[in-house]
């Protein structure tokens, strides 16, 4: 069995786990470049890594997000804690959530390049990412000036109505599990991004990796 129900009544399927091999991973690479993306191919996380960092204009500011396949590949203290880049969430955390949430949007929607994930990957290149808040997405629409989005390959899936189930069933429960650790709150399914394609070639870079990182 692969599906499970989690602790709160979540459909977990863990088949969403498995690599989807390289054939699949060539396939969704071209399909990506054909919508306008840049691609890279990384064979593991400190190869990654590297490409991140090799694809980051020099003196613009960087917006990481929260997730787990950046924290898988270490990306976010390179960026955040080394002093080699001006990193936008240092900025945001010595900020006064409180008194100063109206510029912490501001300063968070603005950033020149945001670093994150997506969710799903299909092979014909559509981008899929859902979240609670939506933080991330306006950035991956059209609020930074680049995009680089890290990809593990367990994360290329056929068509679009299986990369909806793979939200559902896979990176939602998960992502619930560690916010109820992290937040002792529940997570949601509020806003889904799709990206048929990216209109400007230089904006959007894609890393896939022939490894599980993050969900």
């Amino acid at each position: 069995m692969t599906t499970k129900t989690t602790e709160h009544g979540l459909t977990l399927d863990e088949s969403f786990a498995e690599g989807a091999g390289e054939e699949a991973l060539q396939d969704t690479a071209r399909a990506l470049r054909g919508r306008g993306h840049a691609v890279v191919v990384a064979q593991d996380a400190d190869a990654a890594r590297g490409a991140v960092l090799d694809s980051l204009p020099a003196g613009r500011s960087v917006f990481t997000m929260s997730s787990e396949t950046l924290k898988a590949i270490g990306i976010d203290e390179e960026i955040n804690t080394s002093g080699h880049y001006d990193a936008v969430r240092p900025r945001i955390y010595a900020m006064d959530f409180a008194t100063q949430a109206e510029d912490i949007r501001r300063l968070g929607a603005s950033a020149d390049v945001v670093v994150g994930s997506v969710h799903a990957v299909t092979r014909d290149g559509t981008l899929v990412a859902t979240s609670a808040t939506g933080s991330q997405l306006a950035l991956y629409a059209f609020g930074a000036g680049r995009v680089v989005l890290v990809v593990g390959w367990h994360k290329l899936v056929p068509d679009l109505d299986t990369a909806m189930r793979r939200l559902r069933t896979y990176s939602w429960p998960l992502e619930d599990i560690r916010a109820r650790v992290a937040y002792g709150q529940p997570s949601a399914m509020r806003k889904t991004l799709i990206v048929e394609s990216e209109a400007n070639p230089e904006r959007s870079t894609i890393v896939l990796v022939r490894e599980k990182l993050g969900y």
